[in-house]
């Protein structure tokens, strides 16, 4: 979405940026949708956002726009106004739209439609195999060229080990990265929920972690093998995080992220029989819950992504067995986050944030999640510490599917800015594009 480019200075905030290692009070300068001195911009307007945070702005690196094909679970208008209500400037579409992003094409199409319509910015991702089948590879040249950033078959994982290692070897090539979702389908078949004491109590057939720790053996030893980076989408266990960290001590390419829900919840949740509390991988154990927190506080896992994956409400009310995975999460992400990482003194501020700036850019090579002089004006304004309640009638996403409506949070985003525009805002006699 395209409007007049203005001048700000955003005054007397607590500005956090990992890339320069700042943590202190003052002032940002913004002037045709770069970052300078303030004293460098020419009429500006002032913003005073004092007691606020200053952060430069987040990047999810797995997220579902659903466009083209399933208008009516998200769009990428919807999606990215969602992401930028819950802080993020960057996004990354996955690829199991349809049809499938497997060809330019398609890249093309979501790239183009992007600039239209989105008020974030959109990087489309490619699949690895055309048509998410895990028989043929996609043409990845040809992909990059077009505009794809990275490459997935999200949703599905590739069973095929030689094609993987065939897919590894052209990505290291082409220097576009690999993000994997880790899981052998043949353990993982028929499961509705984590295989543990909660799966066997209720009478609900599991999904073993196992099958999720097998794939991601795979691909640290195909890492290894070929010498190119491979990043572990949602990780979920303890061995899962262990196998990472062991890797990452032997130099090994491998990084990882976690989403919001593997951060605060566990299959115990599944009592309830709620859908929106079916996810792949599942909701696991205690035990792999504070696995995933002890990943992110020593840096194993360098990225927080949401895997925020829309669904409609008539398709989340059925029965559990017919229910699809996933729920909704850009507009839920900061503040479970702040909640789980930062109040209870998990993470400090400066550490949640670079989860989801220095972390991402670094593996997606971007120039993005920096307040350096000379940047992109990607800004976000958010309070830490303001009370609210998650409402999901309030969601600008299309769909409604989270287990966190009326949850109780500290932390609220409250304004976004893209390349020097205030696309999103809360914040007093401030107004956003929507």
């Amino acid at each position: 979405m395209k409007t007049e480019n203005k001048n700000y200075i955003l005054r007397n905030g607590r500005v956090i940026d990992p890339s320069c290692g700042i943590d202190a009070v003052g002032d940002i300068g913004i002037q045709d949708g770069r970052i300078c001195g303030p004293k460098r911009v020419k009429n500006p307007q002032i913003i005073d956002v004092k007691g606020l945070v200053i952060a430069p702005g987040l990047i999810d690196m797995h997220v579902h726009l659903r466009q083209p094909g399933r208008n009516d679970k998200e769009t990428i208008q919807s999606g990215t106004m969602a992401a930028a209500a819950g802080g993020f400037t960057t996004v990354v579409a996955m690829p199991n739209t349809s049809p499938p992003a497997d060809n330019p094409g398609t890249i093309e199409y979501i790239r183009l439609l992007s600039e239209r319509k989105g008020f974030v910015n959109v990087l489309p991702c490619a699949c690895i195999t055309k048509a998410q089948e895990g028989k043929e590879m996609v043409g990845i040249g040809g992909l990059k060229k077009a505009g794809a950033a990275a490459l997935s078959d999200d949703g599905k994982c590739v069973q095929n080990h030689e094609i993987m290692r065939h897919v590894m070897e052209y990505s290291k090539s082409f220097g576009i990265p690999i993000l994997d979702h880790c899981e052998d389908e043949i353990l993982s078949s028929g499961g509705l929920m984590h295989e543990g004491l909660w799966s066997v109590l209720l009478g609900i057939r599991g999904i073993t972690s196992a099958s999720e720790e097998l794939m991601i053996a795979r691909d640290i030893i195909l890492s290894e093998h070929t010498g190119c980076p491979i990043h572990i989408q949602h990780i979920s266990s303890v061995a899962g995080v262990r196998m990472i960290r062991n890797a990452q001590k032997r130099k090994i390419s491998v990084s990882a992220e976690a989403t919001p829900h593997h951060i605060a919840l566990t299959d115990e949740c599944m009592k309830s029989f709620d859908s929106n509390y079916k996810m792949n991988p599942p909701l696991r154990s205690e035990k792999d819950r504070l696995a995933i927190i002890a990943g992110l506080k020593d840096g194993t896992i360098s990225v927080i992504a949401s895997d925020h994956a829309p669904h409609t409400e008539t398709e989340k009310l059925v029965e559990l067995d017919n229910a699809p995975f996933g729920i909704a999460g850009l507009e839920t992400e900061l503040a479970i986050c702040l909640d789980e990482l930062y109040h209870k003194k998990n993470l400090t501020l400066s550490e949640l944030i670079s989860k989801w700036t220095t972390g991402p850019a670094a593996i997606l090579g971007l120039n993005a999640g920096t307040l350096k002089t000379g940047s992109a004006a990607d800004v976000i304004i958010f309070n830490p510490d303001e009370e609210c309640f998650i409402d999901s009638s309030t969601f600008f996403s299309k769909s409604k599917n989270t287990p966190f409506n009326g949850r109780k949070t500290r932390g609220r985003n409250l304004a976004t800015i893209v390349k020097g525009r205030i696309v999103y805002s809360r914040l007093p006699r401030i107004k956003g594009l929507f």
